[in-house]
């Protein structure tokens, strides 16, 4: 007789605080400070629930061989709420980072404030918020959200640089029971602020981990690409050769991955993607050229056709700024149709949110180059790094179109009434469009691209561009990597 197998594959244990603190810095590195703290609250009988540590191991250490300043939040103990003294051991966290010159790593698991400690517990978080603030730009902050996070807790991450969050985590302001009560909607705490939610409508969420070794590990990868502080250079590497480039359609209308494009320009295995699962119209992330870590901004043409939407304007904003902030070169692929129409978009402040794109770029003093890979028109050209806007070189690929709009739309627009007398002059007028305006050679000799440059040749002009622009630089406290 057929029986049923019933077996699951089992939930993965969470670490305990100093565990995680074990697991994400190098090895007999860590120095705790505040192990002995404990909270001076007695009302509603917490003098008989004084544990050291105050439920939240705190101190300094190195991760690759790096000095860092972390803290690991225990929901072992008070259910990991933050009360007067813990929240005094995280801001000493905080002011350590800030004398030291160093990245400061949270991994957060709370029930959020403790109640019994009521406007000690609120003053902790508002002491803790004015010091992320202050951090911002200068030292990189990560958060890694392996539990709950939830109410004031959730602001502290959305203050830092970058949110790596497990798969089973949560963050919201109020959870499923509040939600309950005051609205009458029935809904899960995962689909409330769960990682899915996270990392893919509201955007919050960086990086994605199966599992929390997973988490610590991505940790790592990311403060490899990053300085120490924004008066620091950004980490060499060894080169690494590239994967081979890809062949990109001809034909406007055929879409491809761009993530392929990119692996075909830096250094092999060197990028990592950056919030992969929202906005997809536009890819964001890390990588290496020639040794070097640089941020990545590029159209994709598999989502929406490559077009920017509010979305992905805010996006990309926000990391340009965080590696202008941290000092490095920016590289842009731009292969995009202009800007997503219709009443959603514009109702959806697809201006305001365009124009925060726009400004980062403008604003970012760390050396840029911009590739137009097919095409590049409208506002949608200006915005995506623009040579007018700043961008220290442009190059494109010989079968580039740049122009105000593509020559379906501009042949309808110009030769309506050679179309009217004679429709069988389309294809004659679009040919002749595309020679005439939208052509890379008319582009080259007005200086809005610098230089036509094959796909195969593309790597070496980026990286003969870099290499005086960065031995130039020098680092220095730029601004802020404000939240969008």
């Amino acid at each position: 007789m057929a029986t049923t197998d019933t077996r699951t594959t089992p939930t993965p244990t969470k670490p305990t605080a100093r565990e995680s603190l074990d697991a994400l810095v190098d090895a007999g590195s860590l120095l705790e400070f505040g192990a002995d703290a404990r909270h001076q609250c007695t009302a509603f009988g917490m003098q008989a629930k004084r544990p050291a540590g105050d439920a939240v191991v705190t101190g300094t250490a190195e991760i690759d061989a790096r000095p860092a300043a972390v803290f690991a939040q225990d929901v072992s103990v008070l259910g990991g709420t933050l009360g007067a003294t813990h929240a005094q051991k995280i801001a000493q966290v905080l002011d350590q980072a800030e004398r030291a010159c160093c990245p400061v790593v949270g991994v957060l698991d709370s029930g959020g404030a403790r109640i019994q400690e009521g406007v000690s517990a609120l003053d902790g978080y508002a002491s803790i918020f004015r010091r992320n603030v202050a951090l911002s730009g200068r030292v990189p902050q990560i958060s890694v959200i392996l539990g709950a996070c939830a109410g004031g807790a959730a602001y502290s991450p959305a203050l830092t640089d970058l949110i790596v969050m497990d798969r089973r985590a949560h963050m919201f302001l109020t959870g499923p029971k509040v939600v309950r009560s005051v609205t009458g909607e029935e809904v899960t705490a995962e689909e409330l602020g769960g990682a899915g939610v996270h990392s893919t409508t509201s955007g919050l969420a960086h990086l994605v981990a199966e599992r929390p070794e997973d988490a610590f590990g991505l940790v790592r990868k990311v403060l490899s690409y990053l300085p120490s502080s924004c008066w620091d250079a950004p980490p060499l590497h060894l080169a690494r050769t590239p994967e081979l480039t890809p062949e990109v359609p001809a034909e406007q209308r055929r879409t491809y991955d761009v993530r392929r494009v990119v692996r075909g320009l830096v250094d092999a295995d060197s990028f990592l993607e950056l919030q992969q699962h929202h906005a997809t119209n536009i890819v964001i992330g890390f990588a290496r050229l020639d040794g070097m870590p640089v941020g990545v901004v590029a159209n994709q043409p598999c989502s929406l056709a490559g077009t920017l939407d509010a979305r992905a304007a805010e996006k990309g904003a926000r990391f340009v700024r965080m590696c202008d902030a941290f000092g490095l070169p920016l590289v842009t692929l731009v292969d995009t149709p202009g800007f997503m129409p219709g009443r959603a978009q514009e109702t959806e402040g697809v201006i305001r949110r365009g124009a925060k794109l726009l400004y980062a770029f403008a604003e970012a003093t760390v050396p840029r180059v911009t590739v137009i890979l097919r095409k590049a028109y409208g506002g949608a050209y200006i915005v995506m790094n623009s040579k007018q806007i700043g961008a220290d070189r442009v190059f494109a690929w010989p079968t580039a179109e740049i122009g105000v709009m593509g020559a379906e739309g501009a042949v309808e627009v110009v030769f309506r009434r050679e179309l009217a007398a004679d429709p069988g002059r389309r294809q004659e007028l679009l040919d002749n469009y595309r020679a005439e305006a939208l052509s890379p050679s008319l582009a080259t000799s007005r200086q809005a691209v610098d230089a036509l440059v094959s796909p195969a040749e593309t790597r070496d002009a980026i990286i003969r561009t870099f290499r005086p622009l960065v031995r130039a630089c020098r680092p220095r406290h730029r601004h802020d990597n404000m939240p969008q």
